[in-house]
């Protein structure tokens, strides 16, 4: 199974995490996104006319979209991982899978704005990415009232993989956790799964300072 990846993509890290938890072997296929924009050259194209990476190619089979690689992951290795085999379970992780690319747009937009110079309205990022983290804050909070650390309940789903690279990774983007302490809490318990593995800006559970309890009934700032 061959995954084109680039080391510092949060959407191809949150593949390589997965394939780690689930105990799947990659093989990475670095792709110079910058400064070679090599993911815009014809045998890239060829594998994914949109021009965008991770690609997840095993056999015939060509995936394209992060949440289907973590869909396809967990299937073949950890089916666990997609939840309980309720209709609400399974439509929550549907959910918050749906919800991810507003992370990726927002939290990193204001990333690719900040590190690699990429166009955009950083206001415009930022005032996005607290809107959005203000609603998974919200719902992580509500999760904790009911004795739940995840997305969906008490154990991890791949929908907790689709959304925490690019929270983890927000203040890349000068976006500041501080004010979401269900997020930071999520982020660890998260950090402290095993198969857990680190990417560049993002570290293991031992190596992440402590974070205090929330404030059961707070909001977000």
């Amino acid at each position: 199974m061959k995954l084109y990846d680039y080391i510092l993509s949060p959407s191809c890290y949150k593949v390589r995490l997965m394939a780690a938890i689930a105990g799947v072997k990659l093989d990475l296929r670095p792709v110079d996104f910058h400064p070679g924009r090599e993911h815009k050259t014809d045998p890239i194209l060829a594998l994914n006319p949109a021009g965008t990476i991770p690609i997840l190619v095993d056999g015939a089979l060509i995936l394209t979209e992060s949440s289907a690689m973590l869909t396809y992951l967990a299937a073949l290795a950890a089916p666990g991982w997609l939840g309980d085999a309720t209709p609400a379970d399974r439509a929550q992780v549907e959910q918050w899978l749906a919800f991810s690319p507003r992370l990726t747009a927002s939290c990193g937009g204001a990333r690719l704005h900040d590190m690699l110079l990429m166009p955009g309205d950083i206001g415009a990022l930022r005032a996005s990415a607290t809107r959005a983290l203000r609603e998974l804050e919200a719902a992580l909070s509500a999760r904790r009232r009911r004795g739940h650390s995840f997305l969906v309940g008490a154990i991890p789903t791949i929908a907790d993989i689709a959304c925490f690279p690019y929270v983890a990774l927000a203040p890349d983007g000068g976006i500041d956790l501080g004010p979401y302490p269900s997020i930071r809490l999520w982020m660890r318990a998260i950090r402290g799964l095993p198969g857990f593995i680190e990417m560049p800006g993002i570290h293991r559970l031992h190596e992440a300072s402590a974070e205090p309890a929330p404030e059961i009934g707070g909001t977000a700032g």
